[in-house]
């Protein structure tokens, strides 16, 4: 009788996405608070001798509706999410928050988050958004593979190629650019990798990650 096929052990490799360098700033305009932002609040940045072109919170709110959405998040993939921000504040998001769909709602939601430090969730203790102490080196686990995206970096990769040599059980981590204009400047990564020969932005470049990794673990 032959014996039973050996099952194959389930790869647990997990992922941690940072959001570098998302330029948030709140302001007290008129009687309230606000995020400041390039379409709303130009003349009063002007008036501040700021570049409005700067203040794009919106690709942050872009970005993270990109990861959270993902089938890579609802599956249990994602392990941890950064955000980077403006004056040295570090921001962890957790996988489960559904955040606004909606800008205006988000905005609202970034302004209560940098005044209190933290979003706690409506039906219970668990913080869905926290301040943390920076760097965010502190929160990566040893072994992890680090990479930076960048349109700027020397070699164009496949990003299939790239992401089939991630180790089974391993965690790796994605730096990708939330800000308008520049470049993933980081000290912390291994390597930093192009995967278009065009410029990409950073929701459609977090969309190519996590569909290719979603195909390399059969998440439909």
């Amino acid at each position: 009788m032959e014996p039973p096929p050996e099952e194959k052990e389930e790869d647990k490799s997990s992922i941690i996405f940072v959001l570098d360098s998302a330029l948030l700033e709140v302001a007290k305009i008129g009687k309230g608070y606000v995020l400041l932002n390039s379409d709303e609040h130009a003349a009063f940045m002007r008036k501040h001798k700021k570049d409005p072109s700067l203040y794009r919170p919106d690709i942050l709110h872009q970005a993270m509706l990109a990861i959270l959405d993902s089938p890579l998040n609802k599956s249990g993939r994602l392990k941890s999410l950064y955000i980077s921000a403006s004056k040295n504040v570090l921001i962890e998001v957790n996988p489960q928050i559904r955040i606004p769909r909606t800008f205006h709602r988000f905005c609202g939601l970034m302004v209560q988050l940098l005044q209190k430090l933290s979003i706690r969730a409506s039906n219970g203790p668990d913080k869905l958004m926290k301040i943390i102490k920076s760097p965010v080196t502190k929160y990566i686990p040893d072994g992890c593979k680090r990479v930076g995206m960048s349109y700027s970096a020397p070699e164009v990769k496949k990003l299939p190629d790239y992401v089939d040599s991630i180790e089974p059980n391993s965690t790796t981590l994605f730096v990708v650019g939330a800000f308008a204009h520049g470049k993933v400047d980081v000290s912390y990564v291994d390597t930093m990798i192009s995967i278009s020969q065009y410029p990409l932005s950073a929701a459609c470049c977090i969309g190519r990650i996590c569909n290719t990794l979603e195909n390399k673990w059969n998440i439909v």
